[in-house]
């Protein structure tokens, strides 16, 4: 992912979370697992960064047929 610092002062730290789906195999969207990683710190005012990050969710939380998408995403820095 691509962090963009918009603002006039560094991104000194902060959090990034993912709202990863268990989804249906009709398409129902059954449950909503949050999962938080560091964001890559320190970013300064104009500039970008770039992360990589690795989502994961129990085996038990996806029964056969069901499948995992990353839906929503946010940062919160300081």
């Amino acid at each position: 992912m691509r962090f963009h610092n918009t603002g006039g002062s560094p991104a000194r730290s902060g959090t990034v979370t993912f709202a990863t789906h268990v989804i249906g195999a009709l398409g129902v969207d059954w449950a909503t697992i949050e999962s938080a990683q560091p964001l890559p710190a320190p970013i300064p005012a104009g500039a970008a960064r770039t992360g990589t990050y690795t989502v994961c969710v129990d085996a038990w939380r996806v029964p056969l047929g069901m499948r995992i998408e990353t839906q929503d995403v946010t940062a919160s820095w300081t």
